[in-house]
């Protein structure tokens, strides 16, 4: 998966807040006393762990205790490496992952600045208050593939011979490895352009080249054959769409390649909401703003996971079988996932799929730390960086017991004052004023269309108006244009929306929107209204209603709508628009959608009602 619709514009717009925090004093050491260590690999009864500064300094300690020690108790709980996340988009979220446990993120895809702060602050190493980010960068892509729908300036090749350049650019702007797409779009139902095998070779022998890692975007047993015959290291998606049997398997094995299931993403892509199941559990609720927690309950038509589960199940026993190594990683910045909360639902889905407690906390700790090579992390040893986890319970035998944190170490800090204080900050947060009522006028009507000066205008008794909304402003290529028409039935002078829905962004659309605050994406208060109707005819292959509020989790609410050749009155209901609050709305849209080619569209008295 890649990020979705207009994640990285709306990002900027309607950013869950960030709650930053000064790093605690570090004591002169740190002993977690009587504890089971799960170390990365295998579990050990009865140890004392001596941290000091950042480092762990004896995984096995039998000294003194020391007055100058911390002590902390660690009967009847277990000490885990911090977690790593080996795939996702850190173009957000990058202050949420540290307080589930997750020590360090995988980026596989956002722009060099995105990152760049988290990475100077590594460097510095002064980056105790978040996790470690390692990236990719931009990813390896055509134009107009996979990865250029996002309205960024994505360096694209299209050749074997642009391979070296491209690679070598990537590294200059700090890449960790290199990110490739083979995406011809069979997961999505649409034909889309990507790269070729020879050029696939030509990127992975120019990482290699470099002594640098190139793992693969694939999502079909088809690609992920070719991706790993072209020399990929890894497979950042473990494809769903058949059995790839102990044929695959041995292939995988052979090349020496890692793959990524990114469990925790396919299952929502499947109709359900997987990670939504931990957001009450004691120990991982109220770290989440508004925003994020209604972005983790996205889920995506009818619940067809159960055909998932039996690929998955099958795929992961034939991996594990052959000794391929499994990493765990969320594809965090989709619906339905969040950074940090969405790896423990990764390992309880690892755990479902037929893996051992073991495996599944080797996924997420020793094994993604060997396979990209970061040799000061994933493990409880002595010289490694004090990046740790303390669990109630024992999760190397009942995997959910991950769950129960009691406490999280960051280069050797505690980060219980971190949770600690977002608590604060959204429990505060949650008794804030509401927005007052927008006060509707008597007719609900919301939109009044004329001509001026020979151009079409489109006027509102509140907010900030009408305005023309295409894909364009995340790179796409759809085209709208406005005109006056004949009267609707009801006598209401109509708008005429004429334009062309064109490939070049996965999710197109071009259509007439309205701002209901002051200000553009300002939220307003429409909660007195429970639809929005409207007379409509036209010609076209899809139209839609769609709608953006905070709880849409930075990306649009969308519902089709049926538009004839004859005129009709079409009645919208906030409920049928997931994820948007109409107390908090930001925008409503009405266009054409998705479906590539031209359309007509004339619309008419739009209102605001109450049934």
């Amino acid at each position: 998966m890649g990020l979705k619709r207009t994640a990285i514009l709306l990002s900027c717009i309607i950013a869950a807040p960030a709650f930053g925090q000064s790093t605690p004093a570090l004591p002169p050491q740190t002993l977690i006393k009587n504890v089971t260590v799960f170390d990365g690999v295998q579990k050990q009864i009865d140890r004392s762990v001596l941290i000091e500064g950042s480092k762990i300094i004896d995984a096995n300690y039998r000294g003194k205790i020391l007055p100058s020690m911390r002590i902390v108790d660690g009967r009847g709980k277990t000490l885990l490496p911090g977690l790593i996340d080996s795939h996702v988009h850190a173009y957000a979220g990058q202050d949420d992952a540290l307080l589930f446990g997750v020590t360090t993120q995988l980026d596989m895809f956002s722009p060099p600045e995105s990152t760049r702060a988290v990475r100077t602050r590594m460097a510095r190493g002064d980056n105790a208050a978040m996790s470690d980010i390692f990236t990719s960068g931009f990813l390896a892509t055509v134009p107009k593939g996979h990865g250029t729908e996002y309205g960024l300036p994505v360096p694209t090749l299209t050749k074997p011979e642009e391979a070296d350049a491209w690679v070598a650019a990537r590294l200059a702007e700090g890449s960790d490895y290199i990110k490739i797409v083979n995406e011809p779009g069979t997961i999505i139902g649409r034909a889309v352009p990507t790269l070729d095998a020879p050029t696939i070779r030509a990127l992975v022998a120019a990482a290699h080249q470099r002594s640098k890692l190139a793992v693969v975007h694939a999502q079909t047993l088809a690609t992920a054959t070719e991706s790993i015959n072209a020399g990929a290291d890894g497979l950042v998606h473990l494809f769903a769409d058949q059995d790839g049997g102990a044929a695959f398997a041995k292939l995988a094995k052979d090349k020496a390649a890692f793959i990524v299931p990114t469990y925790a993403v396919l299952e929502v892509f499947s109709g359900r909401s997987g990670t939504a199941t931990l957001l009450d559990h004691p120990a991982l609720s109220g770290l989440l703003p508004k925003p994020a927690i209604d972005t983790v309950r996205q889920s995506f038509g009818a619940d067809r996971s159960a055909k998932l589960d039996g690929i998955e199940a099958a795929n992961l026993a034939a991996l594990v079988k052959a000794g391929v190594p499994i990493l765990a990683g969320t594809d965090a910045g989709n619906p339905g996932t969040w950074y940090g909360l969405s790896l423990h639902r990764e390992m309880d889905l690892l755990v479902k799929g037929g893996l051992s407690p073991i495996q599944a906390l080797s996924a997420a700790t020793a094994v993604p730390a060997k396979a990209f090579r970061l040799a000061d992390r994933g493990r409880i040893a002595t010289g490694f960086k004090a990046d740790m986890m303390l669990v109630e319970g024992d999760p190397t035998r009942t995997i959910a017991d991950v769950h129960n944190i009691v406490e999280i170490w960051k280069d050797g800090a505690p980060v219980s004052p971190l949770r600690t204080a977002r608590r604060a900050a959204l429990a505060k947060q949650a008794v804030a004023v509401a927005l007052p009522p927008v006060a509707l006028p008597a007719d609900r009507r919301i939109a009044h269309f004329s001509t001026v000066q020979g151009k079409a205008v489109a006027k509102s008794p509140f907010g900030a108006g009408w305005d023309v909304s295409t894909d364009s402003i995340v790179g796409g290529n759809s085209t709208l244009a406005l005109s006056i028409g004949d009267q609707a039935p009801n006598g209401q002078t109509a708008l005429v929306l004429t334009g062309e829905i064109k490939p070049g962004y996965l999710a197109p659309w071009a259509g007439i929107a309205f701002y209901p605050a002051d200000q553009q994406f300002r939220p307003a208060n429409l909660g007195s209204a429970k639809a929005l109707r409207f007379w409509a005819r036209g010609e076209g292959k899809a139209f839609a209603v769609m709608g953006f509020s905070p709880s849409g989790g930075q990306r649009p609410s969308i519902s089709p709508i049926t538009i004839g050749k004859e005129w009709a009155e079409v009645t919208l209901r906030f409920a049928q628009l997931a994820n948007f609050d109409s107390s908090n709305a930001q925008m409503l849209l009405i266009g054409a959608a998705q479906q590539d080619g031209p359309f007509r569209l004339e619309i008419a008295d739009v209102r605001l009602v109450d049934q």
